[in-house]
């Protein structure tokens, strides 16, 4: 059995964040693969009724942290280091460059591997002043030279590291599972909308997700037949944050439903007429895979990162232009989305962003790191054999 030690992420299930659904998704599936897995997580963020000690195999051990963004991961990797050692795991798998500041501590404090996923290279988003910018770059640097494997979620992130720090990435996405539909009902009631009468994008309330491009857009649009609805919120309110609320509310025809997940999120993909993602920056986004996999017609920024995933040329937008982002969304609109766009977004979608593929593919780098490939192997094996059933 292969023992392993999570950090960097504040915690699942249902928490907000690309990181902790892709935690969310992996280590359940890690769990069946015969791993002993122990996540900590972020006690602001996991509320008290939640805080349970297992769930779908994963054990969590919650850790307390400030509530404030340039202190809560640091703060969160330093205790649960501490917290690591006396659990003498196999494998310690950092999420995210800004935890990865204190991997030397990690390499020097526990006889273990470390692997390290980078899940973009966050000084590039707005909200992070310079010193924050500084130390992530720092956090980066230290990541890739103290781990023992690292992983880019995306291609243009692995040609970052192989690029800047020439040490070899290995390549395992972000993924996505093939939902049921779920059926125009509570949801839709709650905010007054119609099937296929609505504008969706699901996202955190920071620069550069483009929200206030998004708004500004639909407000050009004249007399518009559908709704805006954002879902999502901030981790921390800021001034940014305020002003996509205060813009939203005076907008009309702009739903904010706040953070959503499960059954409620599902409902409101399944019944979108377009999912749109303006953002400035991203790392591959799940929230795009997951608009693809319930057959929505996307509308997103031309960033590097977005077209990592292939669309028709119509589907996306110069990042930053809110008149061709206007022009687009009532384009996409009356466009909507062929069948042949549906198969296509399916066939991508569970050949390359198969979250079993990605569990294996994980587990093969563990098996690698630790000198244990016919174990790592004979784990998929069994797997896919039970995964047949």
């Amino acid at each position: 059995m292969i023992r392993i030690c999570v950090l960097g992420t504040r915690g699942f299930p249902s928490v907000q964040g690309g990181v902790e659904k892709h935690c969310e998704e992996l280590y359940p599936r890690l769990v069946r693969l015969g791993c002993d897995v122990t996540v900590f997580t972020r006690t602001p963020y996991i509320e008290e009724e939640r805080r349970v000690t297992e769930w779908q195999g994963v054990k969590f051990i919650h850790l307390w942290c400030p509530r404030a963004k340039s202190l809560e991961a640091i703060v969160h990797t330093l205790m649960g280091i501490r917290g690591v050692k006396g659990l003498s795991p196999d494998i310690l798998h950092i999420h995210g460059i800004g935890p990865s500041l204190l991997t030397p501590l990690a390499a020097l404090s526990n006889k273990l591997k470390i692997v390290m996923t980078h899940h973009g290279p966050d000084y590039e988003r707005a909200k992070w002043g310079w010193l924050a910018k500084g130390a992530l770059r720092c956090g980066e640097r230290l990541g890739v030279a103290y781990s023992d494997g690292v992983i880019a979620i995306s291609r243009w992130i692995k040609r970052l590291i192989e690029d800047k720090y020439k040490k070899e990435a290995l390549f395992i996405p972000n993924g996505v599972s093939i939902p049921e539909p779920v059926p125009a009902g509570a949801e839709l009631k709650r905010w007054a909308l119609e099937p296929g009468g609505y504008v969706f994008t699901a996202c955190r309330f920071v620069p550069e997700k483009g929200l206030e491009d998004l708004i500004l857009a639909y407000s050009k649009i004249k007399n518009p037949s559908f709704k805006l609805v954002i879902a999502g919120g901030a981790d921390h309110e800021t001034p940014y944050s305020r002003r996509i609320e205060r813009l939203a509310e005076k907008t009309r025809g702009v739903v904010l439903t706040g953070i959503l997940s499960g059954r409620s999120l599902a409902e409101l993909f399944s019944s979108a007429g377009l999912f749109v993602l303006p953002s400035y920056y991203e790392g591959l986004p799940i929230a795009l895979l997951e608009a693809l996999s319930y057959g929505v017609g996307v509308l997103v920024s031309d960033i590097e990162q977005h077209k990592e995933i292939p669309l028709e040329g119509f589907r996306y937008f110069k990042a930053g232009d809110v008149e061709g982002l206007s022009d687009a969304i009532v384009d996409c609109l009356e466009r909507g989305v062929s069948e042949k766009e549906r198969v296509a977004y399916m066939g991508l979608l569970k050949r390359e962003f198969d979250w079993d593929e990605i569990a294996l593919k994980t587990l093969r780098l563990y098996g690698t790191l630790l000198g244990k490939e016919v174990r790592a192997r004979e784990a998929e094996r069994v797997y896919r054999i039970s995964s047949t059933r």
